[in-house]
């Protein structure tokens, strides 16, 4: 950026702006998207900032209900911006909790959005059976950033001579993200066949599996390239970022058959509905592992910042 568009961008704000309550990662998928989604957008030296509109600005990318709603109402008022509505959930789905929140983002988008930006065909489609209906409605799904997760560095598959490893990952012990399952996944694999490793935030107690902290992204695409599949055990979650990560790390998925997850997965790995369907379908993935893997196909962060861009714009 040459100094005289840093001086209008300090002045009159960014072209575009990300209107979200950026935490330092590791955080949850949102967020960790949004982040890559920005540096995508400065790699192409587009004027992009956070959280700031200025007479400068054509177009707000607004995240589900994570933003200063009087700050952006009243920018937006007085610049008049195209108005892009990210949302993800349903929220009382995916958490368990009450609808209301589901309902505020509904009402803001009605009275903020010009169109709206859901990650999967569960996300709009669910929304749409609870009745709420979303200004403009497009699917666009999350992307990782592929100068972290790839697969540069991984593990070679398994060759009958090593145990197969399996992997886990989530930023929130909520029990939906599916610590039951993992607790159970845990007390009956075999361990001659198996080990299991678990990084981040969880509830769940575990006797044999290893346990490892959040860590942050770079650090998190290591620890993946060492293991062979990735299980995804949460519900009703509409694009799981965790899953997006692994895949794009090479690791073909065990997944329940809820939320995105198929949406995301494809012909990449295996779905289970209860639990002893998951070691089913570990078991499946495993017996012809490298079929599965070769079948993984997730959209390049590039490509998805084309379909941003497509809507801002």
């Amino acid at each position: 950026m040459s100094i005289l568009a840093k001086i209008k961008h300090l002045l009159y704000g960014p072209e575009i702006t990300i209107f979200h309550e950026f935490q330092k990662p590791p955080y949850g998928g949102g967020n960790q998207f949004l982040i890559a989604l920005e540096k995508e957008l400065k790699r192409r030296r587009e004027d992009v900032g956070r959280n700031k509109i200025g007479k400068n600005t054509k177009a707000v990318l607004f995240n589900s209900f994570n933003f200063n709603f009087d700050q952006l109402k009243s920018a937006a008022g007085k610049f008049h911006p195209k108005m892009v509505h990210r949302v993800d959930g349903p929220i009382s789905a995916y958490r368990g909790e009450s609808a209301e929140i589901d309902r505020k983002i509904w009402a803001w988008n009605h009275e903020l959005a010009d169109k709206t930006v859901f990650q999967s065909h569960y996300s709009l489609d669910k929304h749409i059976e609870l009745g709420l209906n979303f200004k403009s409605p497009s699917v666009i799904p999350n992307a990782s950033d592929s100068e972290i997760f790839n697969r540069a560095g991984r593990i070679p598959p398994p060759d009958g001579k090593r145990k197969i490893k399996l992997i886990a990952v989530s930023w929130s012990d909520n029990s939906r993200k599916g610590g039951p399952f993992l607790e159970w996944l845990d007390e009956n694999l075999d361990r001659d066949i198996y080990e299991l490793t678990f990084v981040g935030r969880t509830k769940a107690s575990f006797h044999g599996a290893k346990v490892i902290g959040a860590v942050p992204p770079e650090k998190l695409a290591e620890i993946l390239k060492e293991h062979d599949i990735y299980i995804a055990p949460s519900e009703n979650d509409p694009c799981s970022n965790a899953l997006l990560e692994a895949l794009s790390c090479g690791l073909p998925a065990a997944y329940l058959k809820s939320g995105g997850h198929s949406e995301l997965v494809k012909d990449a790995g295996v779905g289970f509905s209860g639990k002893e369907e998951m070691l089913t379908a570990v078991n499946k993935v495993a017996g012809d592992y490298e079929s599965y893997q070769s079948k993984i196909k997730t959209l390049s962060l590039s490509e998805v910042a084309d379909k941003y861009l497509e809507i801002l714009k």
